[in-house]
Order: C-alpha cells, then sequence, then structure tokens
C-alpha cells in the first residue's frame, strides 16, 4: 500500500484518471438524464434543491462525536514524512479484512511484512497542549495488539506508556492478557522523538528503560527525611537520597519496522462552530461543559451532551450518556409521547404450511473475527451441499444494512421459508435477523442461528482446520433443526406501569425521579432507615477545571435535594427499612413481595426492575488496616477532612459521635492540626486483580482538599498507575504543581507496613521504580486507597432476582456496548455501584438511562 487514501479520501493520479473516464463531461447539464442511467442506482436525483427546514422541538440532543488529533503537528514522531509511521485508526484499517492489506500487518514504504511494531501512547493527550487523558488509547493499542498478535503470532509489539489506563470494567483482565498471554511488552516511559533509517526506512526509538529486573531491586534502602521525628511547620520534608549505585535508566535504542501513533481526541472547528450557534457553553478545547449533578445538559436548559462531546469516553460510557439523554428528553416530553411516532408496517405473513422445506444459509466473516481463522469460503460450499439447502452464500458482516437488505431479497427470489445465519451470538443479533425475516413476510421464528464466532473462531483461534470442521457441523445441525421449524405466535398481554426500583443510593433516587417524571408510578425500595446509600459518606466534589476547587459539603446538598424530590413526589412510594423477598413474573408482569422491618409483608405488582443496590469500600487486613489508629482508608479520611467524624490527637476515625458539637468541631480541627504527613497507598487488595475505577480521583480530591487545609504539610502517593481519566488527569497535575509526591512501586515490590504497637509511628517502606531503591516513610497517617468492592448480600440478591454476577460480583450487563444497563433477563436493568465502581455524574447517568431503557417498556399498554 502506498497510503491511507481510503480513509482520508481523495485519488491519487490512476484513479483520478479512471474517476475522469467514467465522467461523461456533460458541462452545463441539459437534463439528458445519461448520469442517472450510467450510475444505474438512482443516486443522481435532478430534482434535489438546496433548502433550509425548521423543526419545533422540545429537546435537543448534541452527540457530534470528536475528531482525533492530527499528528502531523506533532513533528517530532514523522507522521506524514517517515512512511512507516502510522496512526491508531490507520492500522485497525490494517488489520481489517476489508481494508487495503486485507488484514495483513504490512508497511506502507515497501508492503513488507512487519515484523516489530511500537504503540506511542499519548500523542495529544496529556501534554503542554492537552491537559486531559483521551481515556481511550491505552485500552485501544492493546485491542489492536492482541489483534496484530493474533493476525501475526511472531510479531513483536511494544507500547511505550505513562501510566496503564486499565479503569472500566473488564479492562485490567485483558490488559493482564495482552501481556502475559499474546507477550504485548509495555514499557513506562514517553517517547520524545523517534528517526528513520533512510536505507530501510525502519524507525529508531530511543528511551530509558526503568524497568529493571528484580535482580537489581534491594541495592539499598533510604530514608525520607520522615525519620523519627516529626518536621514542624514550615521546615523542609522533602530531602532526596543519593542517587543510586547502579546506573538502571540507561539509554536503550531500537528499530522497528512500524509505529504506530495512539492520537487523542479533540473537538474539530465544526462541532465549536455547532456549540456557538446553539449558544452552549465550551471550554477552551471545545468540550461541552455540562452542569455540575446534572451531568448530561448543557448551559442551556433542554439541551443536552453526550458522549466525547461532554469528555472523552470510551463506546460504553457513550452508549450510557445516550440513553440518559433520553431520559431526560423524555421527562420534558412526557406529555406528547407517541404522538408524533409511525407505527411499522410488516407485509402480510406467508403462509408456509403447505410448502416444503426452502432453506437460506448466510454465513457471516465478521471481518477478521470469523473469517481469520476458519475457511468461510469451504463452509459456505458445504452448506449448499445440505438437504433442505436451496441457497447458500458468504457476507462480509451479515448483520450490517446491506446485507441485511440482501437476505430479504434472497428470501423473496429464491421463496425461502427457512434462513439460518452463522455467524455470533444469537443474544445479541437474532432479534435483527428475525426482523429481517418478518419484512420479507416470514413468520420471524422459521430463523436459527449457529454461533460460529463465539463456538469456532474464538475458541479454535489457533487451529483454522478444527475451527472450519466445528463450524460445518454447527452449520449442518442449524440447517437440520431449521427444516423442523414451524411458525410461532405471541400473545399481547397488558403492562404494568409501574417500577420497582431496589435501593435508595443516589443511583435509585436519580432513576426514580427520571420515571416519575415521565409519568410513572414507582416503588422505592432501601434496606437502611434513610436514604442515600454511599453518598451519605462523600462530602467533598472536585469538577475539573479545578477553577472551582474543592467544594465541600456539595454532595450533601445533591443528597438533601434527591431525597426532598422523591419524598414531595406523588407518583414514588418510599419503601425504607423494607427488602424484596420474593419476586416472580416477566417483563411487564412482574409481582414482588415487600417485607418491613416489622415483619409486614406487601405484594407489589409492576412492569420493570432496577437493581440499584450499590456496593461497598473494601475493609480487608490489607497493609496493617484495623491494626494502628493511624491507618485509616480515603472514606474515613475523607470524612475527617469534611469535619464530618470524630477523631481525637492520635487516635483512630471511630463512628461514635461527641455530643456537644462545639467539642465535635475542636477535636476534628485538633485531630487535623495534628497530621503533617500523610502517605496514601493505591491499589489495595482486591485492586490487585480488578481496577476499582475511582480510586485514583479520590485519593487525589483528597490530598488536594489536605493541601489547600495544610499547604506545608507531605503527601506522598504509593501507586502503580494513575488512572485519573478524562478531564480527571487535571487533578493529577494540579496534585503534582501542590508539591504531592508520586512514587511509583510494582508487583513485585510492593510497599511493607511495619507496626510495633498502638503507641509507635507506622512504618512504610515503599520502592520507587524510577530510582530503583527503597525508602522508609513515617507518615502521621497512613491512608489506604480500598477499592469499592460488591455487597455482601450481592449475590442473594442476584440469585432472588435470577441475574447474573461477573467474577468480581459485580451485576454483569447482557452485553457491554449494546445493552450496557440491560440484564440478559427482559424487564430487569441495573444502575450504580453495584455494576461496578463509578463516580458521582457516572452514577446519576447510568441512573437516568436505566430509566430510560425501563421506560421503553413501561410505555407500552
Amino acid at each position: 500500500i502506498d497510503s491511507f487514501a481510503e480513509v482520508e479520501g481523495g485519488y491519487d493520479d490512476r484513479s483520478a484518471q479512471q474517476e475522469a473516464a467514467r465522467c461523461l463531461a456533460c458541462g452545463i447539464c441539459s437534463e439528458c438524464m445519461s448520469c442517472t442511467f450510467a450510475c444505474g442506482v438512482n443516486a443522481i436525483d435532478h430534482d434535489m434543491v438546496a433548502r433550509e427546514e425548521t423543526v419545533r422541538v422540545g429537546a435537543l440532543i448534541l452527540a457530534p462525536g470528536y475528531q482525533t488529533y492530527h499528528a502531523e503537528l506533532s513533528e517530532e514522531y514523522g507522521l506524514g514524512r517517515y512512511p512507516n509511521v502510522i496512526t491508531a485508526l490507520q492500522f485497525e484499517r490494517l488489520l481489517s479484512a476489508s481494508g487495503p492489506t486485507a488484514g495483513h500487518v504490512q508497511r506502507p514504504s515497501d508492503g513488507q511484512r512487519a515484523q516489530k511494531i511500537a504503540f506511542l501512547q499519548c500523542v495529544g493527550s496529556r501534554d503542554q497542549s492537552h491537559d486531559y487523558c483521551s481515556a481511550v488509547c491505552c485500552m485501544s493499542a492493546t485491542k489492536e495488539a492482541v489483534i496484530a498478535k493474533e493476525h501475526q503470532p511472531d510479531l513483536d509489539v511494544h507500547v511505550f506508556m505513562m501510566d496503564m489506563r486499565a479503569f472500566s470494567k473488564g479492562y485490567w483482565a485483558y490488559f493482564e492478557r495482552a501481556r502475559d498471554r499474546y507477550g504485548v511488552q509495555y514499557h513506562r516511559t514517553h517517547i520524545s522523538a523517534l528517526q528513520e533509517d533512510p536505507v530501510t526506512h525502519k524507525l529508531v526509538l530511543r528511551y530509558g528503560r526503568s524497568d529493571s529486573p528484580a535482580s537489581h531491586s534491594r541495592r539499598s534502602e533510604e530514608s525520607l527525611s520522615h525519620s523519627n521525628k516529626r518536621p514542624s511547620r514550615g521546615s523542609d520534608s522533602s530531602a532526596r537520597p543519593a542517587a543510586p549505585q547502579n546506573d538502571t535508566a540507561r539509554p536503550v535504542e531500537e528499530q522497528f519496522d512500524l509505529v504506530v501513533l495512539s492520537v487523542g481526541m479533540e473537538m474539530s472547528p465544526a462541532v465549536r462552530e455547532l456549540g456557538r450557534r446553539l449558544g452552549v457553553e465550551l471550554d477552551d478545547y471545545g468540550f461541552c461543559h455540562t452542569v455540575h449533578f446534572n451531568p448530561l445538559e448543557t448551559s442551556r436548559p433542554g439541551i443536552y451532551a453526550v458522549g466525547p462531546f461532554r469528555e472523552p469516553k470510551d463506546i460504553p460510557e457513550s452508549i450510557v450518556e445516550a440513553s440518559g439523554a433520553a431520559a431526560a428528553a423524555a421527562a420534558r416530553l412526557s406529555t406528547s409521547r407517541f404522538t408524533l411516532t409511525a407505527r411499522k408496517e410488516y407485509p402480510p405473513e406467508r403462509d408456509i404450511s403447505a410448502e416444503e422445506p426452502r432453506v437460506g444459509v448466510f454465513v457471516c466473516h465478521c471481518g477478521s473475527n470469523i473469517g481469520g481463522y476458519l475457511a468461510v469460503p469451504e463452509v459456505t460450499e458445504y452448506a449448499q451441499t445440505l438437504p433442505n439447502v436451496v441457497h447458500a452464500e458468504a457476507n462480509l458482516y451479515t448483520c450490517s444494512q446491506d446485507s441485511i437488505k440482501r437476505i430479504i431479497e434472497q428470501i423473496s427470489e429464491h421463496q425461502l421459508n427457512r434462513v439460518v445465519v452463522a455467524s455470533c451470538t444469537p443474544l445479541t443479533h437474532q432479534p435483527l435477523f428475525q426482523d429481517a425475516l418478518r419484512t420479507a413476510g416470514l413468520n420471524p421464528y422459521l430463523f436459527e442461528m449457529a454461533n460460529i464466532r463465539n463456538q469456532c473462531s474464538w475458541v479454535h483461534s489457533t487451529d483454522r482446520v478444527a475451527a472450519t470442521a466445528k463450524a460445518k457441523d454447527l452449520v449442518r445441525m442449524a440447517v437440520a433443526r431449521a427444516a423442523l421449524l414451524q411458525p410461532q405466535y405471541t400473545l399481547d398481554v397488558p403492562v404494568r406501569q409501574t417500577a420497582l426500583i431496589v435501593g435508595g443510593g443516589a443511583a435509585g433516587l436519580t432513576a426514580a425521579l427520571s420515571l416519575a417524571e415521565q409519568g410513572f408510578a414507582v416503588h422505592l425500595v432501601e434496606r437502611e432507615a434513610e436514604p442515600g446509600g454511599n453518598l451519605r459518606r462523600v462530602f467533598m466534589h472536585v469538577a475539573p477545571p479545578l477553577n472551582d476547587r474543592i467544594t465541600a459539603r456539595e454532595p450533601q446538598q445533591v443528597l438533601n435535594r434527591l431525597i426532598d424530590q422523591v419524598q414531595s413526589n406523588p407518583a414514588i412510594t418510599l419503601h425504607l427499612q423494607s427488602r424484596v423477598i420474593a419476586t416472580s413474573g416477566f417483563m411487564g408482569n412482574f409481582i414482588s413481595t415487600l417485607q418491613a422491618a416489622n415483619g409486614k409483608k406487601q405484594d407489589v405488582a409492576h412492569g420493570v426492575t432496577i437493581l440499584a443496590t450499590g456496593a461497598q469500600e473494601y475493609r480487608g487486613p490489607d497493609y496493617g488496616y484495623g491494626t494502628h489508629p493511624r491507618i485509616v482508608t480515603q472514606q474515613q479520611f475523607e470524612s475527617l477532612l469534611a469535619n464530618e467524624t470524630p477523631s481525637l490527637r492520635g487516635a483512630a476515625l471511630r463512628d461514635e459521635a461527641i455530643p456537644n458539637p462545639v467539642e465535635k468541631i475542636a477535636a476534628q480541627k485538633e485531630a487535623r492540626d495534628d497530621i503533617r504527613s500523610v502517605v496514601m497507598i493505591q491499589c489495595v487488595g482486591p485492586a490487585e486483580k480488578f481496577c476499582s475505577r475511582i480510586c485514583c480521583t479520590v485519593a487525589l480530591k483528597n490530598a488536594l482538599a489536605f493541601k489547600a487545609q495544610c499547604p506545608d504539610a507531605q503527601i506522598v502517593i504509593l501507586y502503580k498507575d494513575i488512572r485519573t481519566y478524562g478531564f480527571k488527569e487535571r487533578l493529577y497535575t494540579e496534585a503534582r504543581a501542590c508539591g504531592v509526591i508520586f512514587m511509583r512501586y510494582d508487583d513485585e515490590h510492593k510497599p511493607v507496613v511495619g507496626i510495633k504497637d498502638q503507641e509507635s509511628e507506622v512504618e512504610i517502606r515503599a520502592w520507587d521504580s524510577s530510582l530503583q531503591r527503597w525508602f522508609s516513610l513515617h507518615p502521621d497517617r497512613l491512608v489506604l486507597s480500598m477499592p469499592v468492592v460488591p455487597r455482601d448480600d450481592a449475590r442473594e440478591v442476584a440469585k432472588l432476582f435470577k441475574v447474573a454476577i461477573d467474577a468480581d460480583g459485580f451485576f454483569q450487563e447482557a452485553h457491554v456496548k449494546l445493552r450496557p444497563v440491560d440484564f440478559a433477563s427482559d424487564g430487569v436493568f441495573m444502575a450504580g455501584m453495584a455494576h461496578y465502581p463509578k463516580l458521582l455524574d457516572e452514577t446519576l447517568i447510568q441512573a437516568q438511562a436505566a430509566a430510560a431503557r425501563a421506560a421503553r417498556v413501561l410505555s407500552r399498554e
């Protein structure tokens, strides 16, 4: 390949000449219609004229997307000058079976197979021109690296990064899979420039190797200035140890066949102009400002922003925001629901009772997902030989609009009365194909699906022959079953237009209000004596950009407002100190039994269920928690900073109250004044297996709050990766500017906490991977960033409602992208931290999304 013209548009000389030869050279149009006949697909409309149209709407949702950073502006990487430097988007196109190299990893300079690839992260993110993280680049590079290794197992792939931001559900396990199973090599360094060998066109990278082997790990132990004496206010408490004896950061020079730039997200000039025309507030980078604690609404009421336009984010979060905005818009438009809706009309259903089975088989390549691991043409030819099969064909993407249209056409042309699609899982795509059958005049239950992706190409990715043979078996079985299918019919039953929401935290309260504002009755069940959940223990809010600084008490004001709105809404029935003890039924018609604290039972009929049961802060014994009064969690530390938890000098944070408010405030101030040094440890306990998403942000929020109260205090954060995704990166920048010290450790050199007795100081031996040496720290407080973990009753709740949980104990969504707030069980939805740890604004958005999905059911009759 010579270029990525198919991505960037335009013609080379040869293509331009070929296109010109097809031109009729009409000059001034004389309406001869020759071009229409030459086109042949009705793409030319001579009657079309420019026009402006005015549409009156009650709400507006802005989802204009983003553009990738123009990496040519980062001249040090040579994009546009060096042919073998490409962007991640171009590389993904290379990996596609329909791309310019048919999925083969080739060098643009000579078309030769690449043997060694480097991914450079944070190009157009986290730099002097972009103070935010683009949120998707780490996992996008990891995904592309894995796909490249699957295409070419002997490929040598290196990823150069500052932090591995695998912060969302399943991301950390995917990263470990890439590193351990596929052998992708990760280097914690930022490449400042590269050069090209003009003869071979290979790219030369120079970097410092900071990830030294473990044999060099314990050469020396040094003490930071916190030894046995507490520094006085204003003293210099940041003395540095001498340089290490071993020079482990010696520059390394390597050559690569291909360099992939993981470019960040930006707002295009067109999107900025759209924002200005609509009068919504944008930041300096063109992203849309939204209202605090109403995170989807712009500065103009009734106009909502979703996706990367609000903040850089991945596909699942964008889908959730889209549903959340739909709920917000639906609340405004509830009185006009269905007044402009057109119901899809289907042709009369064909009677096949007297027909012999005529089966059509459609085999999907699914790009390289299937076609890269089994012989799709061979499977298709085999299907044509099976009994009752009158037509078989292969499609590149069977679920695409063009392929769906072709299936409908083939049903008519070949008079098919059964259809088999061999592709992926019926859980996500069966309704799409059944609708195609109904559009073609067939009963939708005359359809069968063979899952040759999950059951063949995925599990036999290293054995093409076995995968192909198994795919043939699955297709043969699907065809045999399809021949026996008979039309089935469904009965319409009335929908109970009432929702049951389990959990009265931020998610449950928000979902209840959203549904009530759309005109539906809600039963909100909360196990505790008062609603609020985990939000009752959140006292400070940081909303980047940081011009607002730390906003104390605002989360509690939001909680009080939510509770007041719920209690005053006549459509919401609040059941406190109650729990669900039984449930039965199906989507649209559930009956659940509630039991109050006094033992009284009540049956509630409802059409949908939203589970917003929350999660909890881990309180395990890691790093000495529970053995010393100076070891606390981030939740407890935040309470102290916000004057919410009584604490005496040198004592642990306890739950008992001091009766006299004046004495309470005095005791808290005394406790804070007594703290002059803090060490925070990230990735504690279960967070070593999965990323708890919010821990880094909460740690930085509390560090900044403490620095605001005690500017001379010393704060050291021991971390593996700082995962401040999106605009949360600004917290990281602000913390460094305020003097917070960051020390990276790794799995082989975890911090060690030493405790003699409850009266002695806490000693922490910490490894700094940059300096490759140990330090000894003696802080006034050790603050553990405990992860969010499922509630103790999560499995019990899942069993009661017959829904799935994942390996970590959180609720399992039906599909991470297509149905991110749905359970596989129809009519049951999830919201909040029961699904996965998330920040407050993310919780509020997901609650609105769950309400939107529930309203799709409740709005039916």
